[in-house]
């Protein structure tokens, strides 16, 4: 959870701290999740949950070594092992994560306002929603992920 709330206190990510942050990391629907880890700790996390890529984040200092970019293609490769072609949406504010997401080839489908938070405390939020690449774009990319983690 340290490096959760590193992000969290970095980054805005999550948006809103969960109440239970184990919980939150292993949300209903899960189907896989993995750990990143650099000099022995965890330093990164991803998670499929049905075609849904969730709860993907770095720790600050291990960022810019490949760690995103190894996770996504780790959630790329289950997804096509089971046959399904995944999506994400992230908000639009995060420009790290939407490079990331552009680099390795991720199609944006679309961009919308949504609301977030309790009864009260609802803001709105704009995210772009993602499609994996298919075919020789999905190749290439999983190329690219291959190189940047090797360097």
């Amino acid at each position: 959870m340290a490096v959760l709330a590193e992000v969290h206190a970095h980054s805005g990510y999550p948006h809103h701290w969960p109440e239970e942050p184990g919980r939150w990391l292993t949300p209903d629907g899960l189907t896989a999740a993995w750990v990143a880890e650099a000099g022995g700790t965890v330093a990164g996390h991803a998670a499929l949950c049905g075609r849904e890529v969730s709860r993907l984040y770095v720790a600050p200092g291990a960022r810019g070594h490949g760690l995103g970019a190894r996770l996504m293609a780790a959630v790329e490769a289950e997804a096509a092992a089971r046959g399904v072609r995944p999506v994400l949406e992230v908000k639009t504010s995060d420009t790290s994560a939407v490079a990331l997401y552009e680099r390795r080839g991720w199609v944006r489908r679309g961009t919308e306002r949504q609301v977030w938070g309790a009864a009260g405390a609802e803001e709105t939020v704009e995210v772009h929603r993602y499609e994996a690449p298919t075919g020789g774009r999905r190749a290439e990319a999983a190329a690219e992920a291959k190189a940047e983690a090797e360097a």
